[in-house]
């Protein structure tokens, strides 16, 4: 019993000090807040990790989501390669602009962020929804551009472009 005990104060000391550092690392993260850094892995569509301050950041973008091809325990989704593909074209190695929202991380630690390209201010998120290998996901609080990522689904929905030519409902 005593051990059981030591053992849940020491897991609970863990936690607490990663909470801990995770809250001093965003304290003052004001939505809107930017970080720079360089892409130095594309994880899958929606998912990448950058270089940042000396760290490496992991990076889900806000507002869309992709098929799934790297989740345990779930087989590769419809379109799933052709997103991380075309998430590594436009992304893959080159500095990147994080602007964060309200909500600085996931529950599972991972920074929520609007990327954009650093050399030519390409709005990733959006350039992967109008290209269509994404949906939508809006998740409030962070939804400054919920409307138009709405919008730019739409147009490729119609338009029949990516995942909707691809992989229909």
């Amino acid at each position: 019993m005593r051990r059981a005990l030591a053992f849940l104060a020491l897991a609970a000391a863990v936690v607490a000090l990663v909470v801990a550092r995770r809250d001093e690392r965003d304290r003052g993260v004001a939505a809107g807040a930017a970080r720079e850094g360089r892409v130095v892995r594309v994880v899958d569509g929606d998912t990448i990790h950058v270089r940042v301050d000396g760290r490496d950041e992991r990076v889900r973008y806000i507002g869309i989501d992709t098929p799934e091809d790297v989740k345990p325990d779930t087989p590769v989704q419809c379109f799933a390669r052709a997103a991380a593909a075309a998430n590594g074209r436009l992304v893959g190695g080159r500095e990147v602009r994080l602007v964060l929202d309200a909500e600085p991380r996931d529950r599972y630690g991972r920074l929520l962020a609007y990327v954009f390209r650093g050399d030519d201010g390409l709005f990733v998120n959006a350039e992967l929804v109008r290209a269509k290998p994404s949906r939508t996901l809006t998740i409030p609080p962070n939804v400054r551009y919920a409307r138009r990522f709405a919008g730019l689904v739409t147009q490729a929905r119609r338009a029949g472009r990516g995942l909707w030519r691809a992989c229909p409902p």
